[in-house]
């Protein structure tokens, strides 16, 4: 039996270690933050893709039971007229939908999954150093204490340890944009439900969803120089608004009320990306999720791609003949995809590319059909044999 170190447990390295444990390693997840809930504030939406990877690793029952479907997409022009409205994902399958959902939420259902599982899971562990040897590598936290496997996944996310430790030249970039999400209880416009809507804005891209409870998430990107780090650590739900409220009145869509009408529950960041070609591997220690290849979140696919990684590391460690063939056909497997994905988003972002729907083209695992994703993905299917 492999025995496995995942550092991080958020998205990716629940994901990885549910993934992992299904495949017969012995895991263990160590997380810096002191509890579940990282992340409290900003929203995401699983693709149908993301979906799919929890479906493999019977996890589908533990994120349908928060946040909410999306079955849906609407477009507004800056007008607010309706140009376009069309299915969203897989919709006609009900685990295959698109979830909305809070970050701190997700997190917290999956490693409550982790848990149930009886793999371990230790809070507060922070890493400072990765020592590689001939046999293993061992991973060195903040109290003293350490930890051994035959591989350590790093899963900390975009300020990965883990990629600063093992490429440390590497570092995230600005992505054009910076992003306001929000949530309000007193939308003044009515909106169907299990709907996204997508406002093509003159110069904000926005979009908005309601709960069935009757709260609105929404999301706000602008194209424009990043925000200093002092006026974001500065920044007040106020100063949010008067900040983006004037973008948004040039249009005549629902956009500024939904703004206007949001007193408090507001933040924003800027949107980052790692460049393409970053190393994911040194010795026994590997990068997954946005540590390997964040994007800008344009095409809503970071959680989902995520998620697919942790399936395709755990076939990938299963199939292969041995740990080195293993992480050769990983990223064989998954570099050509995340990097579509960075690119198309950045692209976006930065205004050079149009998106054909709520995430653009890069977010190909969102349509139905996409076979080789699902082969991929399919938890009985033989990677080894199936190859790129």
């Amino acid at each position: 039996m492999t025995r496995l170190i995942v550092v991080g447990g958020g998205i990716a390295g629940a994901g990885a270690a549910l993934a992992l444990h299904k495949a017969g390693s012995e895991v263990e997840v160590y997380e810096a933050h002191p509890d579940s809930a990282e992340d409290i504030g900003a929203f995401l939406t699983l693709a149908s893709n993301g979906m799919r990877a929890l479906a493999e690793v019977d996890a589908s029952a533990a994120v349908t039971a928060i946040g909410f479907p999306l079955t849906s997409m609407r477009v507004l022009d800056d007008t607010g007229a309706e140009v376009a409205q069309v299915p969203l994902g897989e919709a006609g399958t009900a685990h295959l939908r698109y979830r909305c959902l809070r970050r701190g939420d997700l997190n917290s259902a999956l490693q409550a999954e982790v848990t149930r599982r009886g793999i371990g899971i230790r809070h507060g562990a922070r890493l400072v150093s990765v020592e590689n040897g001939t046999d293993g590598v061992t991973a060195h936290f903040a109290d003293g204490s350490t930890a051994t496997g035959d591989l350590l996944i790093g899963a900390d996310g975009l300020n990965s340890t883990v990629r600063r430790l093992i490429a440390p030249g590497t570092s995230p970039d600005y992505a054009g944009q910076y992003v306001f999400y929000g949530y309000t209880d007193d939308a003044p416009a009515a909106a169907e439900g299990e709907t996204i809507t997508m406002v093509r804005g003159s110069s904000v891209a926005f979009g908005y969803a309601v709960s069935p409870a009757g709260e609105t998430y929404w999301f706000a990107r602008v194209t424009d120089g990043p925000l200093s780090a002092d006026a974001l650590a500065d920044g007040t739900p106020a100063r949010w608004r008067d900040l983006l409220l004037p973008l948004l009145r040039k249009d005549t869509t629902p956009a500024a009320d939904l703004v206007a009408a949001t007193p408090d529950r507001l933040m924003v960041t800027n949107a980052t990306e790692l460049p393409t070609g970053t190393p994911w591997c040194s010795g026994r220690a590997l990068l997954i999720g946005d540590a390997a290849h964040a994007a800008s979140p344009a095409t809503g696919q970071g959680a989902s791609m995520a998620l697919e990684d942790a399936v395709i590391l755990a076939k990938s460690l299963r199939d292969a003949p041995d740990t080195d063939a293993a992480l050769a056909l990983y990223e064989t497997l998954r570099r050509p995809r995340v990097e579509d994905n960075i690119t198309v988003s950045g692209n976006i972002s930065r205004g050079t590319h149009t998106p054909s729907g709520p995430g653009g083209r890069g977010a190909r695992g969102n349509r139905p059909g996409d076979d080789e994703l699902v082969r991929h993905l399919e938890w009985g299917s033989d990677l080894a044999r199936l190859g790129p």
